[in-house]
């Protein structure tokens, strides 16, 4: 099968740009004749009001893309595009060009910007759904939920309002792909046909293997961002009397306040490190106690728990929703309040000084890994999902 892949990368590299490298690598490795067509965030220049004007028409219709897509299209002839982040470069109008050839269309749903102009349901420290389900995501606007800009956040719910009256959402996708239930029911209901949206989590391309070593530290790995819970996770360390070392994995815009914080509250055994490429996470994962991922708003999945789990580390994380329904609490890893330092606080202490409980969370996090997210079952899903796309165009 030829396939082509699309997919506008972010400034930062997260969690939906390692998932479009690994499908793709899952997919070449097993045959498959796999073109990509990326766009940039680096290519955005917002230098005066022109640009931000020509930025704000691209992300309700990207005709650059949508030519540069269509001579791919008539050039190759692949059997499906997949799409995972069109915003803003990319833009809906590329599923048009898909339309025209013929070719079918799957989408992968990697956060809630359909429904939600901020993609996060994250508004001042809280989850917020105010926009689901409304024709025009008015709340959004008001609130200036996309880079605190308010024209910025028109330009996002003025391109969902258009696509929703175009019946883009309905009529131009063939397939979406979601990575959890929770989040399938919320597609649902802001409008998706349920028909159309199928669950496939993430996965692992390689097995790291079960962890051998002695544990050191206890770990975050993720994005640095306000909704990721990182500042509720540096509060926790400096209510613990004897905190036991902690790693802190990754980057991002809440970079240099964090590691400011850090420093106020003089937590010496906090350790930024930076971003690391992803073959050294698994020795990294490997020797941690167990992973932390605290994050106060719905992920769309959370990567580095599939990853801890591979490793048999068992993870502490936020009970929201889309958390609880990977870890199960007191079986892979334990439940905390998000959002609430002094409660992570008590539970990264019981774990620190439960060597053996949590051992044998790890142990059943490693059964889960090999149930739901190797890379064989992944593919037999999402080969599935091509196919059952293919047929919808036909």
């Amino acid at each position: 099968m030829k396939l082509l892949l699309a997919h506008n990368r972010y400034r930062y590299a997260g969690g939906e740009d390692e998932v479009f490298r690994r499908e793709g690598e899952l997919l070449r490795s097993a045959g498959h004749e796999v073109l990509e067509y990326t766009r940039h965030n680096e290519e955005i220049v917002e230098d005066g009001t022109l640009s931000k004007a020509k930025l704000g028409v691209q992300t309700l219709w990207a005709w650059d893309s949508r030519r540069e897509l269509r001579a791919i299209l008539r050039r190759e002839r692949p059997h499906v595009v997949h799409f995972h982040n069109t915003f803003p470069l990319i833009s809906p109008a590329a599923y048009y060009a898909c339309q025209e050839a013929g070719i079918p269309v799957v989408q992968s749903l990697h956060n809630a910007r359909f429904m939600c102009p901020g993609a996060i349901f994250y508004r001042e420290g809280r989850v917020c759904q105010d926009c689901l389900g409304r024709a025009v995501s008015w709340p959004g606007v008001v609130h200036s939920c996309y880079r605190n800009s308010p024209l910025r956040t028109a330009a996002v719910a003025a391109m969902l309002t258009l696509h929703r009256i175009l019946g883009t959402w309905q009529e131009a996708v063939d397939a979406y792909i979601v990575f959890t239930e929770f989040y399938r029911r919320k597609f649902i209901a802001a409008g998706l046909p349920p028909e159309k949206i199928f669950v496939k989590p993430h996965f692992l391309f390689d097995d790291p293997g079960v962890k051998q070593e002695q544990s050191d530290y206890v770990l975050y790995v993720g994005r640095l961002a306000p909704e990721k819970g990182v500042h509720t996770l540096l509060q926790a360390w400096k209510l613990q009397g004897n905190p036991p070392p902690l790693r802190i994995v990754g980057d991002g815009p809440a970079r240099q306040a964090l590691e400011a914080r850090k420093e106020q509250a003089c937590l010496s055994s906090v350790h930024f490190e930076g971003s690391l490429p992803p073959q050294h996470l698994g020795s990294i994962m490997k020797r941690a106690a167990f992973l932390i991922f605290p994050s106060e708003c719905y992920e769309a999945f959370g990567l580095t728990i599939v990853e801890a789990f591979a490793c048999g580390v068992p993870v502490l994380a936020s009970g929201l929703e889309t958390m609880t329904e990977i870890v199960e609490d007191g079986k892979t890893g334990l439940h905390f309040t998000p959002g609430d330092a002094q409660d992570l606080a008590a539970k990264v202490e019981w774990a620190w000084a439960h060597p053996r409980e949590m051992a044998a969370m790890g142990n059943l996090a490693r059964a889960e890994y090999q149930a739901k997210y190797t890379a064989g079952q992944n593919y037999q899903l999402l080969m599935k999902i091509y196919n059952q796309a293919q047929r919808a165009r036909a």
